[in-house]
């Protein structure tokens, strides 16, 4: 599978990409003092026509599952003298399999650390997400040059008995798509994708949504990943690749939007999240 998307995922890339666009967005912002010592100031230097700028946010990427590790982030935070973290989960949604699961190896990870924290554990419905996802679904319908198509949210399955202990995941996962909706006419569907495993998953697949669609007459479907927001294996195989084949094979075309990266809008959903919660905390005045 790999080897069909160029060797390897691109993840780490892109999370270092949003992370540098993020920073970046973050410190242009203006008249903001530090309260606390989210970061450590730069020694005096003397000489200089212009004093050397101050950044007051670095962000770091720290990964569930694979290098940087979460700890090895926290561990290099400190280390640069850092002393107030807020962790951003990059799953809009909450379930406790993925969000869940990296808040608590950050808390466990924190604990070893004089240091204050916070996290962001879910923003499913913030407004700029939502519009970052409206612009790029516009975007994939003018692909069929107006022949009519109709939308397949496809989000990462989960367990049934996850959902049924009382994980919000599904509920988010449809707040998101009725937001989406708002801004927009096509028809819609939700399915799920990436399942592994003998037990009871959510449903309907993705595969057995297209049969259905194909069944209904649909020719045409937009493909919208709306658990992710980084592309990898999901989106550039199961989806680029063995979706659309099994599409094809049903007499469908299927696009997928462009996943969202560092689109700005997302940038600025992040950016707006952290300034808000970095406020709440009186880590600014």
């Amino acid at each position: 599978m790999y080897s069909l998307i160029g060797g390897r995922s691109p993840i780490l890339e892109i999370t270092l990409a949003q992370a540098d666009s993020l920073e970046k967005a973050l410190n242009q912002k203006p008249a903001l003092t530090s309260h606390q010592s989210l970061n450590k100031e730069a020694e005096s230097i003397h000489n200089l026509q212009e004093p050397p700028q101050r950044r007051l946010f670095e962000v770091f990427v720290g990964m569930r599952y694979w290098n940087p590790f979460i700890e090895d982030a926290v561990r290099k935070i400190y280390g640069e003298g850092i002393r107030a973290v807020l962790a951003v989960t990059l799953y809009p949604h909450y379930s406790l399999a993925t969000t869940g699961s990296a808040v608590k190896k950050f808390n466990e990870i924190i604990r070893q650390y004089p240091m204050e924290a916070s996290c962001i554990s879910s923003w499913y419905n913030h407004p700029y997400y939502i519009d970052a996802l409206v612009e790029r679904i516009r975007q994939g319908v003018l692909s069929f040059q107006g022949e009519e198509a109709e939308v397949l949210f496809s989000a990462h399955s989960l367990p049934v008995s996850i959902v049924e202990s009382g994980d919000p995941y599904v509920d988010h996962i449809m707040e998101t798509i009725g937001e989406v909706v708002k801004e927009t006419d096509l028809r819609w569907h939700l399915s799920y994708q990436s399942k592994s495993g003998p037990v009871k998953w959510l449903e309907p697949s993705t595969e057995d949504a297209l049969r259905e669609l194909a069944k209904r007459g649909v020719r045409n479907v937009l493909v919208v990943p709306i658990s992710f927001v980084s592309d990898h294996i999901e989106t550039l195989y199961e989806i680029d690749i063995l979706y659309k084949q099994f599409a094809a094979g049903l007499g469908m075309r299927l696009v997928r939007i462009e996943s969202l990266n560092t689109h700005p809008l997302l940038i600025k959903a992040l950016e707006d999240m952290v300034m808000k919660k970095v406020k709440e905390l009186g880590w600014t005045e």
